[in-house]
């Protein structure tokens, strides 16, 4: 009970496909959720607003349950990920998403976002680096997926793959590569790449690189999208590949959605209108996006969402000062010693646990403002060409929906906002899987 109100024990629902594990939701969080902001909730009666709430609880549930939900973009939780150290497998307190909390929240698939740092040199000593860093994190995958919990989730290659694991009770576990700096100057290695299972790349991350030029405030290096990186575009098109256009430079955007033969996708992003931040897409890209046939997949990362306030800037930096935590060390570890690498990602451990408490005193994005930017993104662009894509495990977590737990809590706001059982479908994930299915036609047509 949440003061008189009542809230509603979890239920396993019986689903046309299978006994779905999606009853696990905690009733507490819920109600709170169907109460806020209902402007009928001071004046109708305790009887009225009571069958109301489960009405729209079990109307919630049932979209949920018989949607596909889809995350395309979960960072892969450092070097120790897949470990018994750090075991995706359990409800684990260091990740927002892990299998345990996915059943919890009903979540059917994910994609890992290999990401790999940079050195500040574009030279073949940093491409093997990052080649090495990318091999220890599919390895991560495949210990996951084939010898630590292979009963509870399967890694998955296409989207027809993603439908029949989902009928098995399983998650489907997908692949990402986040900056396309380890493929170096050789085009194989994307190739390479696919055949480990990643099915989509983001071609740049925090810094320019050899593909093209990152959003943010540096002075550009290609002017958008380099002659190679004109060749990876076209291989990945080759390939089946989807291009990922988060993190790079509106040039570089405009560059893709002219050279690409398939539609793309932005894998965690947010809207410009509503947050200038430069990793956001404006009005005139989300425009571009859907005339491409592809999809953007809103980010669920507090900043992207909402500036921050000169408060919590300063209350940030002033933590960062107190660790000795630099945010760009990030961008540097394959420079580092395998020791110094273990170090750093300790100090980040706490300095994420220490975060808490800044966002305790001055609290940044929550589900509302999230579906905001859904509502914003689908005004633009249309219902078709919109998705979740969280950065769980990378930054993302916002106020009610803090991890993938928390998932049924979009389902619910969504439905407030009067959207119907079969555009929510689209949003968690029938539209990253058209998108999918038609870079793989694409991929047939050109090879």
């Amino acid at each position: 009970m949440i003061g008189s109100w009542p809230c509603y024990p979890a239920v396993r629902p019986l689903g046309k496909r299978r006994e779905l594990m999606k009853g696990y939701w905690t009733g507490p969080a819920v109600c709170a959720l169907l109460l806020a902001g209902s402007p009928a909730s001071a004046v109708a009666p305790l009887q009225d607003r009571t069958r109301e709430e489960e009405r729209l609880m079990a109307e919630a549930k049932k979209i949920h349950q018989d949607a596909i939900t889809l995350d395309s973009h979960v960072d892969i939780g450092g070097a120790r990920y897949a470990t018994p150290d750090m075991d995706p497998g359990i409800e684990n307190p260091r990740l927002k998403c892990d299998l345990v909390k996915m059943r919890k929240g009903g979540m059917d698939g994910v994609f890992l976002a290999v990401y790999v740092g940079q050195r500040p040199a574009l030279d073949e000593a940093g491409f093997k680096a990052a080649y090495e860093a990318a091999m220890v994190k599919f390895e991560a995958v495949r210990r996951l997926t084939e010898q630590m919990h292979p009963d509870k989730c399967h890694l998955v290659t296409t989207p027809d793959g993603v439908r029949k694991t989902v009928r098995t009770e399983k998650r489907a576990i997908m692949i990402g590569i986040e900056n396309g700096y380890p493929i170096g100057n050789d085009l194989s290695l994307i190739g390479k790449y696919y055949d480990l299972g990643a099915r989509y790349i983001t071609l740049s991350h925090s810094g320019h690189n050899q593909i093209c030029d990152s959003s943010g405030p540096e002075q550009p290096m290609h002017g958008g999208l380099s002659e190679f990186g004109k060749r990876v575009v076209t291989e990945m098109n080759r390939l089946g590949m989807m291009i990922d256009v988060s993190h790079v430079s509106e040039k570089t955007f405009w560059d893709v959605i002219k050279s690409s033969k398939a539609p793309i996708i932005a894998s965690h992003s947010g809207c410009m209108a509503l947050s200038p931040h430069d990793r956001n897409l404006t009005d005139e890209q989300l425009r571009a996006l859907a005339r491409n046939g592809g999809v953007v997949q809103i980010v669920a990362l507090g900043s992207f969402l909402k500036p921050d306030s000169p408060e919590r800037r300063q209350a940030l930096a002033a933590l960062r000062q107190e660790l000795g935590f630099q945010r760009t060390g990030r961008q540097d570890r394959q420079a580092m010693s395998a020791e110094q690498r273990e170090q750093m990602e300790k100090l980040f451990e706490v300095y994420q646990e220490r975060m808490k408490e800044v966002d305790a005193r001055y609290p940044t994005a929550d589900l509302k403002v999230f579906v905001d930017h859904i509502d914003h993104a689908i005004k633009v662009a249309g219902i078709d060409h919109v998705g979740i894509g969280t950065d769980f495990d990378g930054g993302g977590g916002i106020r009610g929906f803090n991890d993938h737990s928390e998932a049924l809590n979009v389902t619910v706001e969504l439905l407030r906002r009067g959207y119907s059982g079969k555009q929510i479908r689209k949003i968690w994930g029938e539209n990253l899987l058209r998108v999918w299915r038609q870079v793989e036609k694409a991929g047939e047509r050109l090879r």
